[in-house]
């Protein structure tokens, strides 16, 4: 089994958590990306029956780590590599043969919404302070980009085209009951309760006759596949968006806010 420093791997069984550990905030480079590809295939070759996909305590992902991709600069193969890991991971959860439950653990912004609408199913954790709940959302306009048809189709498919437009162009985030009152989370629970739950979710699931579950799923599942191909996602439109003005802007304020 590959080891890697991004991604932990706990066995519960039959069934492997994968453990997204890029202090402090999961941020997606494409280190982080390629790990979770290589995690995902090493689950199906060790024939485990089913992942669960999970953060660190108040935080699942924060997203893609832009400043990385800021560090970048004028390079836009590189720039073009990035984003093409993090959807190739986002990939790999989609047409993954094994049911895959998100574990979120916290705050899942931008990226790490759309990681965890590849899953099949979304536990999300309740913030233990009411003050400050924890948030889930694709919030792209916010910092100036504009968000890829593949991504919007994911969006879409758990929410109705209606509520996912009005999120999307606003760039909305909501809280855990509010994404649970849309359909955008399955269930809420306390954080130390988010993977044994995932994990008893998964365990219905595979308590049901094996072959038709999985073809049932993959059937069920073969517009999110398509929603992430390459002409659904047209990333050199995206790479040369990247260097709007107003994007540019967007991206340095929020770079500012954090601190970098």
């Amino acid at each position: 089994r590959p080891m890697t420093t991004h991604v932990q791997t706990l066995d519960h069984g039959r069934i492997r958590e994968l453990r997204l550990a890029r202090p402090p905030v999961n941020a997606l480079d494409p280190a982080l990306c390629r790990a979770l590809i290589t995690t995902l295939d090493a689950a199906v070759a060790d024939g485990v029956d089913a992942v669960v996909l999970s953060g660190a305590p108040g935080i699942f992902s924060a997203g893609l780590d832009v400043p990385h991709l800021m560090a970048l600069g004028q390079d836009r193969q590189a720039l073009h590599a990035g984003w093409g890991a993090f959807f190739g991971a986002a990939r790999s959860l989609a047409a993954l043969r094994i049911p895959v439950v998100a574990a979120l653990t916290g705050h899942a912004p931008a990226g790490g919404c759309v990681l965890s609408l590849c899953c099949d199913y979304r536990v999300m954790a309740r913030s233990p302070n009411p003050a400050k709940p924890f948030m889930i959302g694709m919030n792209e306009t916010q910092v100036g980009l504009a968000v890829p048809e593949g991504a919007q189709q994911l969006m879409r498919r758990v929410i109705g085209p209606y509520r996912a437009e009005r999120l999307l162009v606003s760039g909305s985030m909501v809280t855990a009951d509010e994404a649970l009152r849309l359909g955008l989370v399955d269930t809420v629970v306390e954080v130390d309760q988010v993977v044994p739950h995932a994990l008893e979710w998964l365990g219905s699931l595979l308590a049901l006759p094996r072959t038709p579950m999985l073809l049932t799923r993959s059937l069920a599942r073969a517009d999110l596949v398509r929603a992430l191909q390459p002409e659904n996602l047209d990333l050199e439109r995206f790479v040369e968006g990247w260097y709007d003005a107003d994007t540019q802007a967007g991206l340095r304020a929020l770079l500012a806010r954090l601190g970098k």
